[in-house]
């Protein structure tokens, strides 16, 4: 009995010890939770009036919420009086390991928040990164999803997107198409020209402005290469690429312009 006795006596001094930090500890963590969650739809809304994204704004909350709550854990830990010394070096340690072993992903995350910050382009923009060109379909926090017109998805990491040259042709509203022509060197070139400027006309989705460019861009050993640069809107670049090369084509067998072939190739039958 003298040793239940003692038992008893030990328990309710540990209760009684541990009590008010349990009761404590209870009330940081119900405040704390309330707290954040107010503040969270508070930030929410200054954040909308500010102009951030509704693809940021979400983000944004969530790392904000994660570091809050972390936040009340770690106070709760340090009013129970847990030694938090030893876990904060092996939460170094496995943050560091992770940080070496995602680096390349740590730089799209990284370049992911500088997008949607500075916005050089937004979703359903037509841009090119490099050699890709198409149609922004999402902006992900690690990859931005292109739509080409040829109706390939691209997946771009968005550490490439910050380290090239991005051009964006919606930011004006207008892309203007580079094709190039080849002529004779015994052909008229004021007469090639009107040529191609009566062959685009009719074509309706070539803007008015700016105005169509045709001009000789370089010569080569057998043709003058013809610069045509006529200004479309972004949605209609392939359609009138293909209209173009086709009207082009079909004037200037109209009006007898000839193009200058290779020495020495000779024409074959084709197999069935």
């Amino acid at each position: 009995m003298e040793k239940l006795q003692e038992y008893f006596e030990i328990a309710i001094d540990k209760v009684v010890f541990f009590a008010p930090k349990i009761i404590a500890a209870a009330l940081v963590f119900w405040i704390g939770f309330k707290l954040i969650k107010k503040l969270l739809k508070l930030l929410d809304k200054t954040l909308e009036k500010t102009g951030i994204s509704d693809t940021m704004r979400p983000f944004l909350l969530s790392i904000i919420s994660v570091i809050l709550k972390i936040a009340v854990v770690f106070a709760i830990v340090t009013i129970l009086g847990v030694d938090l010394s030893g876990l904060l070096a092996i939460l170094a340690a496995v943050g560091f390991a992770i940080g070496m072993s995602l680096q390349g992903s740590l730089g799209n995350f990284a370049s992911g928040i500088l997008i949607m910050f500075l916005k050089p382009y937004e979703a359903g923009d037509w841009i090119q990164v490099g050699d890709s060109f198409g149609k922004v379909q999402e902006i992900g926090i690690f990859s931005t999803i292109v739509v080409t017109p040829g109706d390939k998805v691209l997946i771009i990491p968005n550490a490439k997107i910050t380290d090239d040259v991005v051009a964006n042709y919606s930011k004006r509203g207008v892309v203007r198409l580079e094709i190039t022509v080849t002529m004779p060197y015994n052909e008229d070139f004021s007469k090639v020209k009107r040529v191609i400027e009566n062959a685009l006309d009719p074509i309706d989705k070539i803007l008015d402005t700016p105005k169509t460019e045709i001009g000789i861009e370089n010569f080569d050993s057998h043709n003058i290469l013809i610069a045509v640069r006529p200004y479309v809107k972004p949605d209609d670049f392939w359609e009138v690429t293909f209209i173009t090369h086709q009207e082009i084509k079909k004037a200037f067998s109209e009006h007898d312009i000839q193009v200058a072939y290779s020495e020495g190739v000779e024409l074959g039958k084709i197999g069935a």
